[in-house]
């Protein structure tokens, strides 16, 4: 099937009808070509393809970016500048919830009229709110949690589909992701000479500038000068270092705040951030989310995190509060990138299934519930 450029992720509806592609339209490496981001939907039977570009909603960028959604590659257009990442799809087959990965979106997309129906900008996370406190650096010689004037992009990476009580949910994992290329780069550090702090909003600019604080934070230069005079009035760094549910018109209804974190650092203290060493960049990045439904009625979340070589569960059969299980880690440097469960009923000998392809290791680990 001819599909649009740069497909990155497939994925087949329940019913077995439908294709749908997340076609990236990554730049070159020099900047100077950047094909549209496009989803393609590609019906099994026939073998028609429809590719949907996003030019519809070039005439609401404004709104959206004055949301949290980022259009800000150079030279690109509003579709240009789209890069669908990854796939969900309802049970009913008749809705795609793509990731919008770095313009930190998720677009809504209608199977059955073959239409991209909406965008949902996903905002900011404040990592000064105590429920968000992180760890910033790799150089303070120390594994701790503090909160610090910087804004997270929630740039997910994985979604999954839920259906609850006829509520329609959807999952992410908040991984992050610049753009950092030969002919353009995003990236920077704030104690970076380049990045110059708003004496008034931040008096205390050398002390966040020193290694220990925030000077190892890799941030984004294409937010925060808010009056547009050069220094900056806010700092945004990438990913949510979380998951979040929304439901299926993009409505947060729960982040995990700084679970991952906390979670990692009081059981597995050597894994934390790749022991520390990943503070300064995404921490753990959740990269990929599963679900599966258990024991009749439970409904359990995997979240893969590929720099700390493991798999957190949770309890999710109430999508507005999950509930913390416990820590699947693996024995190396796997890097768990996605994430497949199988159901006892379609299980080769009865029992659910989690298979964990892993990224560095190149190896596939499966995880059995003989529950």
């Amino acid at each position: 099937y001819t599909v649009g450029a740069l497909p990155d992720m497939v994925a087949f509806s329940p019913n077995g009808q439908f294709i749908v592609s997340a076609n990236e339209g990554e730049p070159n490496d020099e900047y100077t070509v950047d094909p549209d981001g496009t989803i393609s939907i590609i019906e099994v039977v026939s073998g028609n393809v429809t590719t949907l570009g996003f030019d519809a909603f070039a005439n609401q960028q404004e709104n959206l970016e004055a949301n949290g959604f980022r259009v800000f590659g150079p030279n690109a257009s509003f579709t240009q500048d789209i890069e669908p990442e990854y796939v969900a799809i309802s049970d009913n087959s008749n809705y795609a919830w793509v990731t919008l990965q770095e313009n930190n979106g998720v677009a809504k997309v209608n199977l059955l009229s073959k239409t991209i129906e909406d965008i949902f900008p996903l905002g900011f996370k404040d990592y000064n709110l105590p429920q968000n406190a992180i760890d910033a650096s790799d150089r303070d010689d120390m594994k701790a949690l503090a909160n610090w004037p910087v804004y997270g992009v929630y740039m997910p990476d994985a979604i999954e589909y839920l259906r609850i009580n006829g509520t329609d949910y959807i999952i992410t994992a908040n991984e992050g992701d610049s753009r950092d290329y030969d002919g353009f780069s995003e990236e920077e550090r704030i104690k970076d000479e380049s990045i110059v702090l708003d004496p008034v909003v931040f008096p205390n600019a050398e002390f966040l500038k020193e290694d220990e604080n925030l000077g190892r934070l890799k941030i984004t230069t294409t937010l925060g000068d808010l009056d547009n005079d050069g220094d900056y009035d806010e700092l945004y760094c990438y990913g949510g270092r979380s998951f979040t549910v929304w439901n299926g018109n993009g409505q947060m209804v729960f982040d995990s705040a700084n679970d991952i974190s906390q979670q990692t650092l009081n059981l597995t203290p050597d894994r934390f951030n790749d022991d520390d060493g990943r503070s300064d960049d995404k921490g753990a990045e959740p990269e990929s989310v599963e679900v599966l439904k258990v024991n009749g009625n439970q409904y359990v979340l995997f979240v893969g995190l590929e720099r700390t070589d493991q798999v957190l569960v949770y309890d999710i059969s109430n999508p507005v509060a999950p509930q913390f299980m416990y820590i699947l880690s693996t024995p190396g440097d796997e890097a768990p990138e996605g994430l497949l469960a199988v159901s006892s009923k379609d299980s080769p000998n009865g029992n659910d299934l989690l298979i964990v392809s892993n990224e560095d290791s190149g190896t596939v680990t499966i995880y059995e519930n003989r529950n």
